[in-house]
């Protein structure tokens, strides 16, 4: 019985051997001329002991191999690569049928004529084995086209399904690798004679239409389209084995990347994913999977699937060997040892690279590959011109579904003049990109009027220029988008012309890194991380930061302009006026940002090119870029001036409307709204403020006389006045923003927005009752002070308990003298609130605690002095109706417990709310939270790669890891569109690991809570030292507490 357990590892083929020649022979002849007749009979032996196999390639051409009859398959492969000049070649086997309709992968360590039938009259096919999740992964671009034949092959087999609407997009981006832009009357003849789906003739004139959008698109952008509409579908890289399980029902077998799964039909019903699986065996016909003891929960802890026969069942399980190796070990298998009498179960191992010595190899290796011919295309793409210029791991396009629709075609959501020209004797970001095509090859018009490298004037293509915009028309989609639980956001903005996936590619796929586990990061040895580009220049992490950062602030704007519209749109439940309102603020923004992150992607994928390519000083700066795109940014002004009225009517209408209050309520429940919605609303002008500083690290790190520093200087000058305009309005969205999301959490009060309310403080302190002191959740306003204990179990509300105004109020600390102190009082950090007619006693967690509190609530009660208006009431609050004695408190405090079961909204059962908002987290941590240290963390957002390790454990983990909103939120990639988990750092410690912990590895930061200690591992001084700095500002509060008290 085979089975997989954990190093299984497998032989590998001979060098020798591998380009070694056949013996010709030895001649017993005397010297001189051969008889004719003896020479036919040794050359017709020589020939029969030769074996000529034809392997159809994914072009469709059909090339002959000469082999040795008894050679193995490896030799085959060999050749095979060689004649392609093929070097990510691991992704790749030959396949051969052994029956009608079963396609079985090619072995390498077994003779050729032990495995295929008649081998003289087969047919062997090229073909796809290894289907990597991300196509970035994908290095070379000769790789990404045969990846795009495969899938091309795939759609004419019906083994990729899909609905039309996807597969005329895929068709679309195919012709445009192969015809080139759009001409109808050369599309439909070219339709006619080829055939790319099964159902061709009513998707015609969808894939004419979507085509014609593609005008400009080079054959390799259209090849990664092609990739990145793909790997969404559910159905990507799957290849049925048709099975049984114990009660007879017809099921499918497949395997990827990350597991065994299981369909019924094409429905996805099950995955076991590698981590769960602890081995993998056949026995005849039965597959068995056996499960880890604490992962199987209602499962068996072994499950058997019945295949067809016991053929069938060992190739399933050798195709799960190659897959778990290929995409879970770091290094070759070694050898199965043979054993000395006799052996039990099957010696197969998989014989070829891993991934991650897959692209180990092809990012350190020094291999260039010779222009390759596209099959039906105009142009000959040379492709050592993208893998010359472009870094390893960086050639990066853009993430998500996109169909590569300008901003001036009709497609766009809104019209924009074109951006400025690039400057005389600079070369444009995009032209890099383009390739030039070979000598006599036919160019599409498009590429006539551009040329192979664009002069000074081109244009700068991707980015929309100052917003001269128009309101988008048609916000209400036909098809909506499915709900966030379901789908990866599709980029096009427009409704009209979004591209909705059917039910078949609905799945959610998720995206590893090579090598990811699926625990939720990668086991990564000691050189993952380590930087191999252009050393330790400060500025180059700097505009890196720009590009991390700026890959997250996208993702938060696709909460509101893809996932949150997706979801008003299908229950109809936004009105048109605030529809429009919302959307045309944001949408503009977004199409913005789209093209900015496409030019520091770019700009970055070249600084960390061979510096050979072009002169060093203009790769290696990214001033101009900023400088361009900061003018730009400039003229939208407008649209984030208006960003308080889009939160302030949604929260008027959210109250308004049962059915939006609804939906919104609920999409805050998704995972992919990791935060309070209308944060995502603030992140447009925060975004600003990011820059600002970014530009003013950049500007002290440059000297005057660096050829960066003039730009840079500059763009920092109109960024500067433009967040100097948005000061104000950044405070007020700020403050509304909190005082939202507090009313969402309080129970009791019925609007907190009232104006010239501004929030200061909120946190945790320790009331005195008749039962001795309590927990309670304090709230300082500018006008009150408010107090609220937790809701009962199962909600996340608080419920409101007492209301102190502000004016006339008192502080007098009542912490005792010393000897005293073990007498008379039990508790410390005591302080007595003498408010207009109540007197509360309070203690907090620590004496910085109590500084805080003392030193804002005493600001506040000088500023509510210095005001003329009385003080501010809370409309519609239980507690402040009428005024109570302090003895009264007590039973108060007793009957809202007992009858806030009774006052919850209809929504409050669900309020699953998460656990990581400032207010949860106060409450938990028994600290607190001041404006001051929100504004503080707006300037302190940070995102990127680190290696995590937990206190306990050997290996470090590989992932994206977002700062913001006082909270560390982790990812596999940073394409993932939510978040794996959370770590709060409200009370949290970050110090540089000592002797003691064990940890002997550069640029390590450790977080400690209490018991709980987590180390992680950043790629440079600099970006140790940033996320030192950022982590300090929220997980501490000392420094920002002790500093007004210095003064």
């Amino acid at each position: 019985m085979g089975e997989v357990e954990g190093t299984y590892r497998a032989l590998q083929t001979p060098g020798p051997r591998l380009g070694a020649q056949p013996p010709a022979g030895v001649s017993t002849l005397e010297p001189g001329p051969a008889p004719p007749v003896a020479a036919a009979r040794v050359a017709a032996r020589t020939q029969d002991k030769r074996l000529l196999l034809r392997v159809k390639l994914l072009d469709g051409s059909v090339e002959t191999f000469d082999v040795e009859p008894k050679c193995d398959g490896q030799l085959l492969l060999t050749r095979v690569w060689r004649r392609l000049n093929l070097i990510e070649c691991d992704y790749f086997g030959l396949e051969y049928q052994n029956v009608p309709s079963s396609w079985v992968w090619l072995e390498p360590m077994k003779p050729i004529i032990r495995q295929v039938r008649r081998p003289k009259s087969a047919v062997l096919r090229l073909a796809v084995k290894f289907f990597p999740p991300d196509p970035g992964q994908l290095q070379e671009e000769y790789t990404r086209y045969l990846f795009a034949l495969q899938l091309k092959r795939d759609l004419l087999e019906e083994r990729l399904t899909c609905s039309d609407t996807t597969a005329a997009l895929l068709t679309s981006h195919l012709l445009q690798a192969e015809i080139g832009d759009y001409d109808e009357t050369l599309d439909r003849e070219h339709l006619k004679a080829n055939q790319y789906l099964p159902h061709q003739e009513r998707c015609l004139e969808k894939v004419l239409e979507l085509h014609r959008r593609h005008t400009g698109q080079t054959p390799a952008e259209s090849d990664f389209q092609v990739l990145e509409v793909a790997r969404k579908l559910e159905m990507y890289g799957i290849r049925f084995h048709k099975a049984s399980d114990r009660e007879g029902t017809k099921i499918n077998l497949a395997v990827s990347h990350m597991g065994v799964l299981v369909f019924q039909g094409t429905t996805k019903i099950n995955t076991f994913n590698w981590s769960r699986v602890r081995k993998l065996s056949f026995k005849r016909k039965r597959f068995l999977i056996k499960l880890h003891p604490e992962v199987h929960g209602p499962y068996q802890d072994t499950l058997e699937f019945l295949l067809g026969s016991r053929d069938e069942c060992k190739n399933f399980w050798k195709i799960c060997v190659e897959y778990h190796t290929f995409f879970r070990l770091f290094d070759q298998p070694k050898p199965k040892a043979k054993a000395v009498f006799f052996s039990r179960g099957s010696s197969f191992r998989y014989s070829g690279r891993t991934q991650k010595q897959l692209v180990d190899h092809v990012r350190d290796g020094a291999a260039r590959r010779a222009p390759y011919e596209r099959r039906h295309s105009r142009m000959r793409t040379p492709g050592h011109i993208l893998t010359a210029e472009l870094p390893k791991q960086s050639i990066s396009f853009t993430e998500g579904l996109r169909t590569s629709v300008s901003l001036s075609t009709p497609a766009s959501c809104f019209s924009a003049p074109a951006s400025p020209t690039t400057p005389p004797g600079q070369l444009s970001v995009t032209d890099t990109l383009t390739e030039p095509p070979a000598p006599h090859t036919k160019r599409p018009a498009a590429e006539k009027s551009r040329g192979a490298v664009e002069g000074p004037s081109a244009r700068q293509a991707l980015v929309p220029g100052p917003p001269a915009l128009q309101p988008c028309q048609g916000l209400s989609m036909d098809s909506p988008q499915p709900p966030p639980s379901t789908q990866k956001s599709p980029l096009s903005l427009s409704p009209a012309f979004q591209v909705t996936l059917g039910p078949a590619e609905q799945g959610s796929f998720p995206l590893l890194s090579p090598g990811l586990s699926d625990a939720g990061g990668t086991r990564m040895d000691d050189e993952e991380l380590k930087h191999k580009g252009p050393g330790a220049d400060e500025a180059y992490f700097i505009a890196k930061e720009i590009l991390a950062t700026e890959r997250t602030y996208l993702k938060d704007l696709e909460v509101i302009t893809v996932w949150f519209r997706s979801a008003v749109v299908k229950e109809d439940a936004m009105p048109a006026d605030l529809m429009t309102l919302l959307f045309s603020n944001i949408d503009p923004i977004y199409e913005f940002h789209r093209g900015f992150l496409r030019e520091v992607e770019q700009r970055l994928a070249l600084w960390e090119g061979p510096s050979s390519t072009f002169a060093i000083g203009d790769n290696q700066r990214i001033g101009d870029i900023l400088l361009r795109n900061m003018h730009q940014l400039k003229q939208f002004t407008g649209y984030f001036q208006r960003h308080d009225e889009v939160l302030t009517e949604l929260e008027k209408t959210t109250k308004r409307c049962k059915k939006l209050e609804t939906v919104y309520k609920e999409f805050e429940l998704q995972k992919v709204c990791y935060l309070p919605l209308n944060m995502f609303l603030l992140k447009p002008i925060q975004r600003l403020v990011h820059y600002r500083l970014l530009l003013g690290r950049l500007c002290g790190y440059y000297t005057p006389g660096h050829r960066d520093y003039a730009d840079c200087r500059d763009a920092l000058e109109v960024i500067t006045e433009v967040t100097s305009t948005l000061q104000h309005s950044l405070a007020r969205l700020e403050n509304l923003q909190k005082l939202t999301e507090l009313q969402r959490d309080l129970v009791g009060v019925e609007s907190l927005i009232t104006p010239g309310r501004e929030f200061i403080r909120e946190g945790c302190l320790h009331k005195l009752t008749r039962k001795g002191l309590q927990q309670r959740m304090f709230f300082l306003f500018s006008d009150v002070l408010l107090y609220t204990s937790r809701g009962v179990s199962g909600t996340s509300h608080f419920r409101i308990r007492g209301f102190l105004p502000l004016r006339g109020m008192l502080l007098i600390v009542l912490d005792p003298p010393a000897e005293e102190s073990e007498r008379e009082w039990s508790v410390p950090h005591c302080f007595t609130i003498y408010a207009a007619q109540k007197t509360v006693v309070v203690a907090a967690s620590t004496q910085l605690e109590k500084e805080k509190w003392m030193n804002d609530l005493n600001d506040a009660i000088e500023a509510a002095k210095g005001r003329g208006d009385t003080a501010l009431a809370l409309p519609g609050s239980a507690v402040c109706a009428a005024p109570r004695k302090p003895s009264d408190e007590a039973s108060l405090e007793q009957e809202s417990e007992e009858d806030s079961r009774s006052t919850h909204s209809p929504l409050d059962g669900q309020g699953q709310h998460r656990a990581n908002t400032t207010v949860h987290v106060c409450w938990y941590r028994n600290t607190s939270v001041s404006r001051a240290d929100h504004s503080a963390a707006v300037e302190n957002q940070l995102s990127g790669y680190l290696l995590r390790k937990f206190k306990n454990s050997n290996g470090w983990q590989k992932l994206w890891v977002v700062f913001t909103n006082f909270c560390l939120f982790f990812y596999k990639t940073h394409q993932d569109d939510y978040p794996l988990a959370s770590l709060p750092l409200l009370g949290y410690s970050v110090s540089v690991p000592s002797e003691a912990d064990g940890i002997h590895k550069e640029h390590v930061f450790k977080l400690q809570f209490k018991s709980h200690v987590y180390y992680f591992r950043a790629e440079s001084k600099y970006t140790f030292g940033r996320w030192m700095e950022v982590i300090q500002s929220a997980g501490s509060s000392a420094g920002r507490a002790a500093a007004p008290k210095e003064a």
